[in-house]
């Protein structure tokens, strides 16, 4: 009779010994889960700033009055005067009506 009790305790106690292993096993894998989920978080993070770094910058670069110096200094474009404008207008059926 002794001899199954301690069989029985020793099945039991590879049972525990297995049931910790999986159980430190497991909070090892969780914890690395995490440290990777933090810094994906941090990189989402950096990722907006920038973003919002690129978008304040475009703005600038982008301002009409930048954009018409660049055009009249490195184009030599120039606004035309009230005499070199015209306006066309479209009619439904297509045809096309110049006003001076």
């Amino acid at each position: 009779m002794l001899r199954s009790g301690n069989g029985l305790n020793a099945l039991l106690l590879v049972a525990v010994v297995v049931c910790g292993l999986s159980v430190v096993t497991s909070q090892h894998k969780a914890r690395k889960l995490f440290i990777e989920l933090q810094k994906e978080k941090e990189s989402a993070q950096r990722m907006e700033v920038e973003w919002g770094q690129l978008q304040l910058e475009q703005s600038t670069w982008a301002t009409p009055g930048r954009v018409g110096e660049i055009a009249e200094q490195r184009l030599q474009m120039h606004t035309p005067g009230n005499g070199q404008v015209r306006f066309i207008w479209t009619e439904p059926d297509g045809q096309t009506n110049n006003q001076p």
